[in-house]
């Protein structure tokens, strides 16, 4: 059994006060980590001490980001203007420059708003429909 195992057993099966009886223990299963050793290897294993006993927190989750709000705004003859949340903008530009959309002359992304040039007005539609697939699924 390795160091981090025996530990999550150890904490499991008995209340353990402080290092010292955890480092006690370890050393009576044949483990002989030293006191910064056990300390990385309780932070790494989410162990914490909680009413006076050593326990495995379990790692707050984190919130699933939203996708942002993304709007299209068609400039005739051969623009788009999509605005969208703060911070958005240069993803969403890059990821639209990498899918090589056909009629896509490029873009011109700052913090909300991406300025989309198409090289011809005949493939405004196309373009647009490919950023719209590109906002549905996220860039």
């Amino acid at each position: 059994m390795n160091l981090d195992d025996a530990i999550l057993q150890l904490i499991s099966r008995q209340d353990v006060p402080d290092q010292f009886v955890l480092q006690s223990l370890l050393e009576e299963a044949g483990h002989t980590p030293s006191q910064s050793t056990l300390s990385r290897r309780l932070k790494k294993l989410s162990v914490q001490k909680v009413n006076g006993r050593y326990q495995r927190a379990e790692p707050p989750v984190a919130p699933v980001p939203l996708a942002p709000r993304v709007t299209i705004i068609e400039a005739p003859p051969n623009m788009l203007v999509l605005k969208t949340a703060p911070g958005y903008a240069q993803i969403f530009g890059l990821a639209l420059d990498r899918e090589e959309v056909e009629g896509l002359a490029g873009t011109v992304a700052g913090d909300d708003t991406i300025f989309i040039a198409v090289r011809d007005p005949s493939y405004l539609r196309d373009v647009r429909e490919a950023v719209e697939e590109l906002i549905q699924r996220g860039p």
